[in-house]
């Protein structure tokens, strides 16, 4: 998948597997938008006013009310790539929502996964 077109997907096209791939590993929908929420700023009213209105990835992370300060904190390979490497800011931001799905579907606990140490 290109760059570009990762762009100009919707944010709710994507935000099922983000909830199906949780569930499978015996967690829920309520966290996964809570990752979402700390990483973006967003409400949860907001959140699901950008999954009805079917908002590209690239403005959900253009539109965030506030970026999390705490995200550098996050570190790992998402799909073989470093996600602290990255250095295409759009990208960096989708992959850090990434890497803490896929920390949260391998149970670790939502005070690490929210860098609260």
């Amino acid at each position: 998948m290109t760059k570009h077109r990762i762009y100009t997907m919707s944010f709710a096209s994507v935000y099922p597997h983000y909830v199906t791939k949780a569930e499978k590993k015996g967690r829920t929908k309520t966290e996964v938008d809570e990752i979402i929420r700390w990483l973006t700023g967003y409400s949860q009213e907001e959140l699901e006013a950008h999954l009805e209105k079917q908002t590209t990835f690239e403005n959900f992370f253009a539109e965030a009310p506030q970026m999390n300060p705490s995200r550098n904190m996050i570190k790992g390979v998402v799909c073989g790539i470093r996600v602290e490497d990255i250095e295409e800011p759009t990208m960096q931001e989708i992959r850090y929502l990434d890497k803490l799905i896929d920390e949260l579907a391998k149970g670790k606990a939502m005070e690490k996964i929210l860098r609260r140490l």
